[in-house]
């Protein structure tokens, strides 16, 4: 089925592979309807970056919605846990680290069904990626099918025999494969921001695990990272 007006629904934190997800899915014709979820976070300054981000993507639309998640706690993101620092590629292998939040993705993915459902979109984007993380498990391909067969048995679109298709680009690519792509796109790579623990000034401290893993794709892709670090 052709559609005159496409449109998506685009889960964007203001991260790295948010943002080139948001290109992605401008470069596929889709028209962006950007979703961010302020969900007491300690790394808050990402909302500001998606902001600016959704602007210059031309986005049609941009809601930021709050869910405290610090209410539950449960992860070093919301709650009064040592984000780690300093970690190995061995060490981030060893299981599901305290920066996962709990069902986070399960969540955000509702939000975005609910929008899009309300929009009549046809996809949803999001950011997820299996290669470079410590296995969250809300980030693997049967999740994500699974959460295709929740919004089809769900919603009032999918009784009528409609669907939303959840799209994940990103899902199979190493972080230097993501920055290469970005470049490619031109996506604005250097509004994004990716710690987890941010100092005061909103400087990435260069050290937890998603800076890491960040530095090294660009690294690794010989691209010069666009924004400052805490430490060299």
């Amino acid at each position: 089925m052709t559609h005159v007006d496409p449109k998506a629904v685009i889960l964007l934190s203001g991260g790295l592979d948010s943002t080139v997800t948001a290109a992605i899915a401008k470069q596929d014709g889709y028209r962006l309807y950007c979703l961010t979820i302020s969900y007491g976070q300690r790394h808050h300054v990402e909302v500001e970056r998606a902001r600016a981000v959704a602007q210059a993507l031309s986005a049609a639309a941009h809601v930021v919605v709050d869910v405290d998640l610090r209410a539950f706690g449960g992860s070093a993101l919301t709650d009064d846990v040592t984000v780690p620092k300093d970690r190995t590629q061995e060490d981030r292998a060893g299981g599901i680290p305290v920066t996962y939040v709990p069902a986070r993705n399960t969540i955000f993915l509702s939000l975005a069904l609910a929008y899009a459902e309300t929009l009549e979109a046809q996809r949803i984007y999001f950011g997820a990626n299996v290669l470079d993380y410590s296995g969250y498990p809300d980030c693997r391909p049967d999740f994500i099918h699974a959460f295709e067969t929740v919004a089809r048995l769900g919603t009032k679109i999918g009784m009528e025999g409609r669907s939303v298709e959840v799209c994940a680009p990103l899902l199979m690519l190493s972080k230097a494969e993501i920055v290469q792509r970005g470049q490619e796109l031109r996506a604005p790579l250097e509004l994004t921001h990716s710690c987890y623990d941010p100092g005061a000034d909103g400087v990435a401290c260069g050290r937890c695990d998603s800076c890491r893993i960040r530095r090294e794709g660009f690294r690794l892709a010989g691209v010069v990272d666009p924004v400052p670090y805490a430490i060299l």
